[in-house]
């Protein structure tokens, strides 16, 4: 087995270690919170005959430690357990849920990307230039204005003024891909207007390195054009401090997109979650953090192997 191999799987052994050290923090904070699920359903008055009844029907009678083991098997089965509140399976409400989400945070940063990478280029080629100037101004704009008002501005603008776009709702793809799309412009444009700024910032700096560096100008040299030789020479190197940028960027939007969900009202994890709070539903609650958090964990772990693959360097195991 080789070097990249066994760093492939010392990455897989480390997420899942992870991963289970997570479901029992994850667990222990939503069980250990102060005041009892049952009163919340019953009533603060309800008798002690009708709580006691209603505990053992949730299984909150048993040991806490067993509690963990059976929710913990439920998940590696899918089975994310029942909503306090609905009665209905939460594996049942995830999958519409889990393709909206899963729908706006990766559309966003794939406009984003597209959106970073030839400006962050630009960036770096003409910087002291008016154009190069413009990237930088524009670019830290756009970090500096949060998700939810691009939101809030788009939705005024191409919503209510010009009426081009939907101002809120969500329609899934199966069922009408083109409303889809249709509906998902204003979110995702959102999305992509902050996350691309950020990235266009490290765009350009992965850039400003790479040019600095001698094989970029030993390809001037011998005839490359600035592009050409970017292109050629440069991007592979400037897209491993992006693409760790970006895996970074890309766990912190899956939990921000929650507020994106609540002003375009897209029935996301984000929404899902904040009305099992609102609730006190503690097994959606803890079943979305679950979620969410997992979700964090395989991409970082994903972003790694990625860096690992593309840098020769880590593959020969230099630091």
């Amino acid at each position: 087995m080789n070097a990249t191999a066994r760093n492939i799987l010392r990455k897989l052994a480390t997420l899942l270690v992870s991963l289970i050290v997570a479901s029992l923090v994850v667990f222990l904070l939503i069980n250990l919170l102060p005041g009892d699920v049952t009163g919340v359903i019953l009533g603060a008055n309800a008798d002690p005959g009708s709580v006691a009844q209603l505990r053992a029907a949730m299984g909150l009678d048993q040991p806490l430690i067993m509690r963990y083991f059976s929710w913990l098997s439920g998940m590696i089965h899918l089975d994310f357990g029942t909503s306090i509140f609905t009665g209905q399976a939460i594996s049942e409400q995830l999958p519409h849920r889990l393709e909206a989400t899963f729908s706006l945070v990766f559309a966003g940063m794939i406009l984003a990307l597209l959106l970073a990478i030839p400006l962050g280029m630009i960036g770096a080629l003409r910087r002291g230039r008016k154009s190069g100037i413009m990237v930088s101004v524009l670019s830290q704009l756009g970090m500096a204005v949060p998700a939810f008002l691009a939101g809030m501005v788009l939705t005024i603008v191409f919503a209510v003024k010009l009426q081009v776009f939907p101002a809120n709702g969500y329609v899934p793809f199966r069922d009408n891909p083109v409303q889809w799309a249709h509906y998902l412009v204003l979110p995702v444009l959102s999305i992509a207007i902050v996350q691309g700024a950020v990235l266009t910032r490290y765009t350009r700096s992965a850039f400003i390195e790479v040019i600095k560096q001698d094989y970029f100008r030993t390809a001037r040299a011998i005839g490359w054009r600035y592009w050409a030789a970017l292109m050629r020479h440069g991007l592979r190197n400037a897209s491993l401090q992006v693409i760790t940028v970006l895996g970074l960027q890309l766990s912190t939007l899956l939990v921000g997109a929650i507020v994106v969900e609540q002003v375009f009202a897209i029935p996301g994890l984000g929404t899902y979650l904040i009305s099992a709070v609102s609730q006190r539903d503690l097994t959606v609650v803890q079943a979305v953090v679950m979620i969410l958090v997992s979700a964090v964990l395989v991409i970082n772990a994903l972003v790694d192997v990625v860096y690992r693959l593309l840098d020769p360097r880590i593959r020969q195991g230099v630091e």
